[in-house]
């Protein structure tokens, strides 16, 4: 399909003019300093203040359209990332490739060959940001994703290019991770399986379990062969076979695994491979917004999966349930990555005026001793005595005082806080409500992340700085008061929200849009011209 390099070398050359000798320049004798590809250059790059950056300080010589082999090398590098944009999930649309191949096919003047020379390069540079970090902005697609893409300098990406193989930069633009590499191959796959009409009848029942039999039995049976969790059978019967594969499948998506096909269950057997597909596609421009170093140790959280875990070298080494921020416009958990710097051991719990004003002045408007166990702080710093003061005179905004509760096992923080400083106001905490941590879907807290088991987190942050670092713990833990231990290393913590991930082994994991942010995101990739791909495979 792309023109070969003789091909291309005799169509560049026009009547009229005569390649330089370095190869793509074309002149005359009888030209001003300014050729007409030079002039087209200039002028079709002025919208771009990047393009027209390297183009002034490259001399608006061609790197796309010229007749050497470099720049035909890094031609045939770009039409074939272009070509192939939506095996990343990206909308080849928006590049224009078969624009861009007419356009290449029709030039037929240095000022045709120079304003090609442009679109060219604006194409690469769409391309190359969109496949490196990203197509979009994050936060402009909700709120609650305020992680910020590693977004670099669009100048470096050709400065880049010219000193390098075309074809090996271009390929090696999208991230290298062991995840977006098993994502594809996913997406890959669930192509295929839409291609043939995916996984079957859905399943019409409200609850399957052991014993049951019918037609809704035979559904689920048949659609855990398909899905890769039980071997052929005829059986008729939801058997012990059945109980386990339905445990396994609901393992590898986030639900209950009590081996009874409920309701949540049911609706995630039913799920269609397009489904799944989407989830996939929004979890690889994920993956690209967060494409730079974890940290050799970090700490990974993933808001849909309710699990907290910490991975070293590239490897699981601790992992705990966590309670993420409940389901509501100012409750829901935010997306982004910051630095843990020390923990909290017998921490005050410094309530936050939003909670103070909305929840708490209401009960004490009704009754001065409400909430005993909080302490009001003047702007002294001194313990207020209710008994002295009027608080339905007070509303949200001029409510004077700070609400503190002191170190204890009833903290709303529990006895540790994990703190990575931020502006969202966001750490790991212990809670007292361990109950929590038993339900399928953990989304009630404010939007701090609670963990399931705390003093473990700490044992394996502190044991790369302590000999011992449970007794270190209990030690400090002990004396009731409020003391903060400094980790030596910082460790990146990064909250995530994948609705599709991988592990190094196994099936990918689903989990549920909790908050439907990934819905936001695969109407935004639509929109953009994102289509979901069937391979007959």
């Amino acid at each position: 399909m792309l023109l070969s390099f003789h091909s291309l070398r005799r169509h560049f050359v026009i009547a009229g003019f005569v390649l330089a000798a370095h190869g793509g320049l074309f002149a005359t004798p009888a030209q001003a300093e300014l050729t007409a590809f030079k002039q087209a250059v200039a002028e079709t790059a002025a919208r771009d203040a990047d393009i027209a950056k390297f183009y002034r300080e490259n001399g608006y010589r061609p790197i796309w359209t010229g007749t050497d082999a470099d720049d035909l090398e890094r031609r045939r590098a770009l039409l074939q990332a272009l070509e192939n944009a939506d095996e990343h999930g990206l909308p080849a649309a928006r590049y224009d490739f078969n624009a861009l191949y007419q356009q290449l096919s029709e030039a037929k003047t240095p000022r045709d060959l120079g304003k090609l020379e442009v679109a060219l390069a604006k194409a690469y540079l769409g391309y190359a940001r969109d496949v490196q970090t990203g197509m979009f902005v994050p936060s402009k697609l909700d709120e609650g994703i305020v992680r910020k893409a590693p977004v670099r300098d669009r100048g470096l990406y050709l400065s880049e290019l010219l000193i390098s193989d075309p074809t090996d930069y271009i390929r090696a633009l999208p991230p290298t991770t062991p995840e977006y590499n098993r994502l594809m191959k996913e997406k890959l796959r669930l192509e295929r399986e839409a291609a043939r009409g995916g996984w079957g009848p859905k399943v019409k029942a409200k609850k399957l379990e052991p014993g049951d039999k019918g037609n809704a039995v035979v559904a689920l049976r048949n659609r855990l062969i398909a899905l890769g969790y039980l071997q052929r059978s005829a059986a008729g019967t939801f058997n012990s076979e059945m109980e386990k594969a339905v445990q396994a499948f609901q393992i590898d998506h986030g639900l209950e695994s009590d081996g009874v096909a409920g309701a949540s269950t049911i609706a995630e057997v039913n799920r269609t491979p397009v489904e799944r597909l989407k989830s996939v596609i929004v979890a690889m421009e994920r993956e690209r917004w967060l494409n730079k170093p974890r940290g050799e140790r970090h700490v990974m959280v993933n808001l849909t999966d309710f699990k907290a875990k910490i991975i070293d070298d590239g490897k699981v080494t601790f992992e705990t349930r966590s309670v993420v921020g409940k389901n509501q416009h100012d409750r829901r958990s935010p997306e982004f990555s910051d630095v843990m710097e020390h923990m909290v051991i017998n921490p005050t719990w410094n309530v936050p005026r939003s909670i103070a004003t909305k929840e708490y002045l209401p009960m004490l408007k009704k009754n001065p001793n409400a909430v005993s166990y909080l302490k009001l702080i003047d702007s002294r710093g001194k313990v207020v005595n209710r008994g002295a003061v009027d608080f339905t005179q007070f509303s949200a905004n001029t409510f004077p005082f700070d609400i503190k509760q002191p170190p204890s096992k009833s903290n709303a923080l529990g006895l540790v806080k994990f703190m990575f400083p931020n502006r969202h106001n966001i750490y790991l905490h212990d809670t007292p409500a361990k109950s929590l941590f038993a339900r399928e879907v953990r989304a009630f807290s404010h939007g701090c992340i609670r963990l399931h088991q705390p003093f473990d987190f700490a044992y394996a942050l502190l044991a790369v700085q302590q000999d011992n670092p449970k007794p270190y713990f209990h030690k400090i833990l002990k004396t009731g008061r409020e003391t903060q231990v400094d980790l030596k290393k910082h460790v990146p913590v990064h909250i995530i929200y994948r609705t599709a991930f991988t592990n190094a082994k196994g099936p990918v994991q689903y989990r549920r849009d909790v908050y439907g942010r990934d819905a936001k995101i695969w109407q935004a990739m639509a929109n953009e011209g994102v289509v979901l791909r069937t391979v007959q495979g």
